[in-house]
């Protein structure tokens, strides 16, 4: 169960992004404090004024006009010194935490991304950070402008006529409850809009990325009306916020009028005595006080549905980054791998997808990983990057268990191609010398391109390696995004490479190409092909048949077809499917 966290627990957590700023912070306070001052002297200034014309003479007139361009003067130099150096902070803040956010994103867990609603993370990047944003510019600015402006005032009444100010302060509390009940009530309702606006960026998401499938599979009704859904639910939820902002001010308001009402009729009876000039300013300085007093409020409002958002950022700041506590940096690059006894269940689920897996591989060897969908062929090579971390077993690299590298010096030995291709929407040169290998040479990355049979296709683009690929490479076509995703591993240049049906997108002949670069590659280094097709993988050392997490049948191709087992029935059945695609050609023909 999530542990609950009050409101102040949350903004003092917020608050304490500003310490490295808290220079500026004060800067902006006392500009305020000069505005707070201001309120008090401009309703001192008119009871001079009128006390001056009521005794009126040729040396105590001549100075009004400079008081009031000094007051106005002065107040301005509070102003700037205040909204400045307190945006200053605030934009500092947000950058602050929408670089924490990213950057603890990079260093999540996969089994978390795996749970998680991929638009809801976006969101917190994009609207809860601007939630936030609100929180500590707009809003803070108000509090202590306005909160400072408040109390200067009721300090002048109070310096005026103590007793009748506190006649008018019998009001506060009743004030102070209904912005307490209002604020629980708006951080609620906050949650609930953010959390919708979660929703609609992922759905928004997946038509941006999915637009073919929609249009060929005829979704786009289904889509529509999961988009109504989600946005008549933010509607719903954001007019719930209009309408306990709405309902508040007006009953604040009454509030308040009744308490300058009960104090403008004692102040008739209390004030008698006063001269005209202290009357009007009582009065002046009191009815300046709503003004704040509503703007307080409305940056409440403000204030908790950046405090909604701010809990939502914290719940992800706190969840705990991938276990990194190896201590190996040190590299043997040879590639030998060994699995002992490993088994591994994904959360939740009620079968273990690996089931006591024991398997060793030799430098420079070849090992085929074959078998139905959903035998754990993929589950398998993930642990050896520590996408997921196994908790039965043990994987030793180069003799060494996994977990006593740090992250950084295991994913170093690795290169992983898989069936899904993930290339970024940048150059074709920064996808192939991406990340750790962004310092290689040009001649560098055109070796690589040349080894995927790359090269002829890139060379055939508007500004060759410099071209734009667009997002996820989608002005490419599927072989060519691969044989980007193949060069990309070979300038990594590990000792344990990893193909995760690294030739399905490729046509036949590319595929013979790719074929033979990979078989070049792989005499170097250790390899791990994970292959529907039986025919490209004939030549490994290894070939282990898999079905439901455990390993079935191992060997070489010949021996395993001598088996007549389950790699037999496989390789029977695909030479079948070929022997009837080729007939129908021959037929057409």
């Amino acid at each position: 169960m999530q542990k609950t966290t009050s409101s102040f627990q949350i903004y003092k957590r917020l608050l304490r992004y500003v310490r490295p700023y808290i220079k500026f912070f004060i800067i902006s306070i006392v500009g305020f404090l000069i505005v707070a001052v201001a309120q008090p002297l401009t309703a001192e200034l008119i009871k001079t004024i009128i006390e001056t014309l009521e005794h009126r003479t040729a040396n105590n007139t001549q100075y009004l006009p400079f008081l009031i361009i000094a007051l106005v003067f002065i107040r301005g130099i509070g102003v700037f010194f205040g909204n400045y150096y307190l945006a200053k902070v605030s934009v500092s803040v947000v950058h602050k935490i929408r670089r924490e956010i990213f950057n603890h994103y990079t260093q999540l867990s996969t089994e978390y991304f795996d749970a998680q609603n991929s638009g809801r993370l976006i969101s917190l990047i994009t609207y809860n950070v601007a939630e936030v944003a609100r929180a500590v510019t707009d809003s803070v600015r108000i509090f202590i402008r306005e909160g400072l402006t408040a109390i200067g005032l009721i300090a002048y009444l109070i310096w005026l006529n103590w007793q009748l100010t506190l006649v008018f302060m019998v009001i506060a509390p009743f004030i102070a409850l209904l912005v307490v009940v209002a604020g629980k009530k708006l951080r609620a309702l906050s949650k609930n809009v953010q959390d919708s606006m979660g929703e609609m960026t992922h759905i928004t998401s997946e038509l941006v990325t999915g637009n073919r499938v929609v249009k060929c599979f005829g979704g786009a009704d289904y889509e529509t009306q999961r988009f109504k859904n989600s946005s008549l639910f933010n509607k719903q939820q954001s007019q719930k916020v209009a309408l306990v902002s709405a309902v508040q001010n007006p009953i604040m308001q009454v509030l308040v009028a009744l308490a300058l009402a009960t104090l403008l009729y004692l102040a008739l009876q209390m004030m008698q005595a006063a001269s005209t000039g202290e009357f009007v300013a009582y009065l002046l300085a009191a009815f300046m006080i709503p003004r704040p007093i509503q703007l307080l409020a409305a940056a409440n409002n403000d204030i908790q549905k950046g405090i909604a958002a701010a809990s939502d950022i914290f719940t992800v700041l706190d969840v705990p980054t991938e276990i990194d506590q190896g201590t190996q940096t040190q590299v043997l690059g040879k590639g030998a791998l060994s699995f002992k006894n490993i088994s591994f269940r994904y959360p939740g689920a009620t079968k273990p997808a690996l089931k006591n897996i024991n398997f060793t591989i030799q430098p420079g060897q070849t090992v085929a990983i074959v078998g139905a969908s959903g035998s754990g062929k993929t589950t398998l090579t993930n642990l050896i990057p520590r996408f997921y971390d196994y908790s039965q077993g043990s994987i030793l690299l180069d003799g060494i268990e996994i977990k006593q590298y740090t992250l950084a010096c295991l994913r170093e030995q690795i290169a992983l191609v898989t069936q899904n291709i993930t290339l970024f929407n940048d150059t074709v040169f920064n996808n192939i010398a991406y990340g750790t290998l962004s310092n290689v040479t040009e001649e560098e990355v055109n070796k690589a391109a040349d080894a995927a049979y790359a090269t002829e296709f890139i060379n055939s683009l508007a500004q060759g390696m410099q071209t734009e690929i667009g997002e996820h490479g989608i002005q490419l076509s599927g072989g060519q995004r691969q044989r980007l995703a193949i060069a990309r591993a070979l300038l990594k240049d590990a000792p344990l490479l990893i193909l995760d049906e690294a030739t399905s997108a490729l046509d036949t002949q590319s595929e013979r190409y790719i074929q033979k670069a990979l078989e070049h590659v792989m005499a170097h280094r250790t390899t791990i092909v994970i292959a529907h097709r039986l025919s490209t993988i004939e030549k490994a050392d290894i070939i282990m048949v898999m079905a439901e997490g455990e390993i079935i049948e191992r060997g070489t191709h010949t021996q395993l077809l001598a088996q007549n087992g389950a790699y037999t029935r496989l390789h029977a059945m695909q030479f079948s499917d070929t022997n009837t695609a080729i007939n129908g050609e021959k037929q057409n023909d």
